[in-house]
């Protein structure tokens, strides 16, 4: 603590915010109102609103403020209260900061702290209260508390304070240019860890019951898709059980459509709830499930603003991260352990800024890791960020293992990141993207020490995606870094093995053993040990013989007896239009074999190609990644070139 004389926080010149005069309205005044919203036409309203303020939340804010009361807002998750006030608040009075806290993220030495200065007077030192920075903007400024009631029980009383009189400590809020105060709450008791029951409190504020119908959501969503008429989408939201329009808020609407736009399967915007997928389940009476309007919904949507609906994407995880670091999102990626994801997210990051990504992981990140909050010169208290957060360039944050956190205060640190994009009320700069990376809550039929989470939380992902080992390209990166050997570890992983034992042995676990072979090492303690001398239950026989030279055949058997497998496909093109045995063997290892494999190949794989039936030849270009296709659209140009040279 500093022991410079410390200024109190004085108040602007200016405690009231400039507005239009709400006493004697006239058409007039609406119509500045709207001119104030700076309206532009979209696909889904071309004309204005007919009058002013046009949300009921809206018109309660300018009551609010009028009066000087205290506001109080109750709604579910998701359906516009906090994009309401950051919309409305700027265009309704100009000059008007509005100040957000997200009540859920505090620690009682967030909102104010005492501190040891300068007596002016006297010389010694003596405490000072000082105040979060936010409370002293030096304009005028409206407060919203958002998520008051997630707030833990010594926060509840400063926020209370504030809410009842407008004061904090010794502060007066009005004078340091407050002209209106607003909590905003989930009255879900799944969601909140309080309820407000103190009639001392509750006859101090003025109470508005929301529902997503009294926000302006749907102009926000009109406005963030111009070109596209979301008039059947609303039609269809609203035509949905009270239930399924919970399940399915506004915002998780708002993240569906971003995957329509995207060329994205609409399901990935939907949340992934204590690791498994919402779905739009309705409720019968009694509480049983209903029918699954998951599907049904998604391709309704889907068709109303003219875009597809597919099952998947090829190479899905790359395009998700590059998605989410062109548009600026934060999405949530769940896999297995050792399946690459922390590895190509920082590969994707390095490639679209040039620099590696901001990293966390969240079992050993503190929240002095994250800010401290410090008193400043001016006499408030300002918020120190880590110094990789600071840094003006392009950054995107990767929040490794993210639903293992160290304690709950540095996850509600988070919470407010992946909420609000700022830290301690302020904005990090060039923030790109937010990716979180965690395990799901079981696999291979155990339970992994993850935490749980609400729909409220889970929501705040524009894509939420299960990760499957194939979708990472690790077994290229494997190749490329331990050569021949990863060639055949990566043979006997994909032939000699089944599902279950793949699921076992993980790209993280291939490398071990790679490794462990390469020093000559037992591979049998590269297997992830279960405990009590017990090993993961797969048998490692054929690799100790694919590795002791006694290979089966891959692709470098076919390129190396070529003229012999062109005679063994040419007799098995006569015998059956869908090939033999060995037709099916060739198919199987083009299949299995990397791209880099099929490179150093090419004109072996041409030769043989020209062979394999038809339908088997498209599908090496069908629901492949661009690399693969790419390949094999070369590799039937190469085979067309050396069927003219032969028969010439």
């Amino acid at each position: 603590m500093t022991e410079e004389n410390t200024p109190v926080p004085t108040a602007p010149t200016q405690s009231r915010p400039p507005r239009t005069d709400r006493t004697d309205r006239s058409e007039r005044d609406d119509r500045n109102d709207r001119d104030e919203r700076q309206w532009r036409p979209t696909a889904t309203f071309p004309d204005p609103p007919e009058n002013g303020p046009t949300a009921k939340l809206e018109k309660f804010i300018d009551a609010v403020i009028e009066t000087g009361q205290t506001g109080q807002i109750f709604g579910e998750h998701g359906i516009g209260k906090t994009s309401t006030f950051v919309s409305y608040i700027p265009a309704r009075y100009p000059g008007t900061e509005l100040v957000v806290i997200p009540a859920a993220n505090l620690t009682p030495d967030d909102l104010l702290v005492n501190a040891p200065v300068r007596d002016e007077r006297s010389g010694e030192l003596a405490l000072r209260q000082l105040v979060m920075r936010q409370l002293v903007p030096g304009r005028p400024f409206v407060l919203l508390i958002d998520d008051s009631l997630q707030a833990g029980s010594t926060v509840q009383s400063q926020l209370m304070q504030i809410a009842c009189d407008w004061s904090l400590g010794e502060y007066d809020l009005r004078e340091l240019g407050c002209v209106g105060v607003f909590l905003t709450d989930n009255e879900s008791t799944a969601e909140t860890s309080a309820r407000r029951s103190d009639l001392a409190i509750l006859d101090r504020m003025v109470t508005l019951r929301l529902t997503a119908n009294d926000t302006a959501w749907r102009r926000a969503l009109a406005e963030r898709y111009p070109d596209w008429d979301l008039h059947e989408v609303f039609r269809q939201w609203a035509s949905l059980s009270p239930h399924l329009r919970h399940l399915f808020s506004p915002r998780t609407l708002q993240h569906v459509l971003d995957c329509a736009r995207a060329g994205f399967p609409l399901a990935w915007g939907l949340p992934l709830l204590n690791g498994s997928r919402l779905a739009l389940v309705d409720r019968k009476k009694g509480g049983k499930p209903g029918r699954d309007h998951t599907s049904e919904l998604l391709d309704g949507i889907a068709k109303a603003v003219g875009a597809g609906n597919p099952a998947t994407v090829s190479d899905p995880v790359r395009r998700i991260l590059r998605a989410a670091m062109q548009n600026r999102w934060a999405v949530l990626l769940q896999g297995p352990p050792g399946c690459g994801k922390t590895e190509i997210t920082k590969q994707i990051a390095r490639e679209e800024t040039g620099r590696p990504p901001v990293y966390f992981s969240l079992p050993v990140t503190n929240v002095e890791d994250l800010c401290v909050p410090v008193p400043s010169p001016e006499g408030s208290l300002d918020a120190i960020l880590t110094r990789s957060l600071l840094d003006p360039a392009p950054k995107v944050l990767v929040w490794d293992e993210y639903n293992r956190p160290k304690d709950k205060a540095t996850f509600a640190k988070l919470m407010e990141v992946t909420q609000e994009w700022t830290l301690a009320g302020r904005p990090i700069p060039n923030l790109r993207a937010q990716v979180a990376l965690q395990n799901p809550p079981y696999h291979l039929g155990r339970k992994m020490q993850v935490s749980s989470n609400n729909v409220a939380q889970a929501t705040r992902f524009t894509i939420s995606y299960e990760v499957h080992p194939d979708d990472i390209p690790a077994n290229e990166w494997l190749i490329s870094t331990y050569g021949e050997t990863a060639e055949t570890v990566l043979e006997w992983w994909k032939n000699d093995i089944d599902d279950e034992g793949r699921d076992w042995v993980t790209k993280r676990t291939l490398e071990r053993l790679i490794k462990l072979h390469r020093v000559d090492l037992p591979l049998q303690s590269g297997l992830i040990y279960l405990g009590e001398g017990e090993f993961a239950p797969v048998p490692l026989t054929a690799l100790e013989a694919r590795l002791a030279g006694m290979r089966k055949t891959g692709l470098a058997e076919l390129a190396g007896d070529l003229p012999g497998w062109e005679a063994r496909l040419s007799a098995a093109a006569e015998t059956s239009a869908e090939g033999t045995d060995d037709t099916d063997l060739v198919h199987q290892v083009f299949s299995n074999a990397e791209v880099s494999q099929l490179e150093r190949n090419l004109d072996a794989v041409a030769r043989l190609l020209r062979y394999l039936p038809p339908k088997l030849r498209a599908t090496y270009l069908v629901g492949q990644t661009p690399e693969r296709q790419r390949f094999w659209v070369s590799a039937l140009g190469r085979m067309a070139e050396l069927a003219t040279a032969d028969q010439g």
